[in-house]
């Protein structure tokens, strides 16, 4: 019996994205890995070299917590109003809902999963993430305790809740942009910054989501993205309690 095949048409854009090799995203630039080396990406369906990328290491990942512990200490991310943050976070939806063909099309090659899942779930599902974590921006509260004691006091404790600070995050291949929305959405509407590193297998749309964060107006160094190997970059991010400072690790699954 015969099988029907279709094939899709790339946008030029797509093509234009993977013709170039990609870079890791630090401190706002988009710069060469310490070692000059890179690593492919391929598209599953055919075994094929996809796009080059940059091949983070210890010296990358040293380099991009420094610049998140920066915009945090001394940046505008952890200081400015939570309408502000959720402002940005917001055109962070907009904009993947804006590019989500491109985006779909970058994801099912890399990915390897039917582009009709892809623009029904994985695209519309992370715009809407930023989306409702821009609201959370200006929900987040403490509490008021009244304190017990003699019967003449009147004090009052209250809670405050405050950034953690740097979010080290690592996404797997599965869901690639919208895991990466997940672990992003939150740690940014609380004011963290966050070093992120994307599965080597589908670096692809951790990278493009990097150019359109820049894009929304996120300050230099709030996010950093730093694809390579897990036995490498993902090994460094999970041991990065260094001298530069505590990095607080999540990996999404």
């Amino acid at each position: 019996m015969a099988t029907a095949t279709t094939v899709t048409h790339m946008d030029d854009s797509v093509t234009q994205y993977v013709a170039k090799p990609r870079k890791m995203l630090i401190n706002g630039k988009w710069v060469e890995s310490a070692s000059g080396k890179t690593f492919p990406s391929y598209n599953p369906a055919t075994a094929d070299v996809l796009a080059q990328v940059a091949e983070g290491d210890v010296e990358d990942i040293n380099r991009a917590v420094a610049a998140a512990r920066a915009a945090f200490d001394k940046g505008p991310w952890s200081k400015m109003s939570a309408s502000q943050r959720g402002r940005i976070i917001w055109k962070v939806g907009d904009l993947i809902e804006k590019y989500g063909e491109e985006l779909a099309q970058l994801e099912s090659l890399d990915n390897g999963k039917p582009l009709k899942i892809a623009r029904i779930a994985d695209i519309p599902l992370a715009a809407e993430l930023f989306r409702y974590m821009a609201g959370w921006a200006t929900k987040i509260e403490g509490n008021t305790i009244p304190i017990t004691g003699a019967p003449n006091n009147k004090f009052l404790a209250y809670t405050l809740r405050e950034p953690v600070g740097v979010a080290g995050q690592i996404i797997p291949w599965n869901f690639p942009l919208l895991m990466a929305a997940w672990k992003l959405g939150p740690a940014l509407a609380v004011g963290c910054t966050v070093v992120l590193k994307p599965a080597e297998q589908t670096p692809l749309t951790a990278l493009r989501l990097g150019e359109i964060l820049l894009e929304a107006g996120m300050p230099e160094g709030v996010v950093n993205i730093v694809p390579g190997y897990g036995e490498t970059a993902g090994a460094a991010a999970r041991s990065a309690d260094t001298a530069i400072g505590q990095l607080s690790v999540e990996v999404a699954d």
